[in-house]
């Protein structure tokens, strides 16, 4: 028993440690942004603020952080919805159906991830100028769901892969058709892979930088992680204000983990138990 007792105590202290760490970076970029530039360069990188200030935070707020934060919402939600939307149609074709070209298919779709992003940077540039979509946010939506769609699919098909036959066979028996076998069978028992397909998907398009840069030229198009622009000057940077962006940022991505944390959970539970 009482071996049991130190186990667990070491349990909790390699927890807490591991929390700690994790969190380093982000108690840094806070206590940073409610530093000024002054006491950043002549203090201690380290030191927590002696004199804290919101300023930074609202220099950010008075910028153009809220035409950023509008551009990812719309970019990455609309894109995470069709991510989800044609993997998923995709895998349970790929994972129920057989037909001649199904691994030949498959394969070349799972190939698509082995090409890098930035191979297809000026092949997009030329085709989003062609259609009339430059320097707009849909010209990010096209990449965004395209690049993700290898990935996504490849998960999901393993993943619906491992659902038992006998589901859907009692489903053909009772006239249920494929859509309703896709919709209202397969649909909830994949939500594990889902929401893992969902966080993965739109953590990385929250984050992307290169495609926003290829394919926005004004300001007002612009995504977050192209906003840090603005407090970049020629020979110097305003470090606690770029932080305080990067706070700010990270909030909706932590809102939205916070809301859906039980949907989370019992998504990943109702997976370990699908069989």
């Amino acid at each position: 028993m009482s071996s049991v007792k130190e186990t667990k105590k070491w349990y909790f202290i390699f927890l807490a440690l591991w929390t700690l760490i994790a969190d380093i970076p982000f108690l840094f970029m806070f206590f940073t942004s409610i530093k000024t530039q002054t006491e950043l360069l002549m203090g201690n990188t380290w030191q927590i603020p002696k004199d804290p200030t919101i300023g930074n935070y609202s220099t950010v707020i008075h910028g153009s952080f809220f035409y950023y934060l509008k551009n990812s919402l719309v970019a990455v939600s609309i894109s995470v919805i069709l991510i989800l939307i044609v993997s998923s149609m995709a895998a349970y074709v790929f994972s129920r159906l057989k037909f001649a070209l199904n691994n030949i298919l498959y394969s070349l779709i799972i190939a698509g991830m082995a090409i890098p992003i930035h191979v297809t940077l000026i092949p997009i540039y030329i085709l989003t100028n062609k259609i009339k979509l430059y320097d707009t946010i849909f010209a990010l939506i096209g990449p965004y769901v395209a690049l993700s769609l290898p990935m996504s699919i490849f998960i999901l098909t393993e993943f619906m892969r491992e659902i038992p036959l006998e589901l859907e066979e009692a489903a053909k028996i009772d006239g249920c058709s494929m859509f309703r076998l896709y919709s209202d069978i397969i649909l909830p028992l994949s939500r594990p892979a889902l929401i893992t397909v969902g966080i993965y998907n739109g953590t990385y398009l929250w984050n992307e930088f290169v495609f926003a840069l290829v394919l926005t030229s004004s300001p007002e198009k612009r995504t977050l992680p192209l906003g840090i622009w603005d407090f970049q000057a020629r020979y110097g940077s305003d470090i606690p204000a770029i932080m305080a962006f990067l706070t700010l940022s990270l909030l909706p991505m932590l809102i939205a983990y916070i809301l859906g944390q039980d949907k989370i959970i019992k998504g990943m539970m109702a997976g370990a138990v699908k069989g």
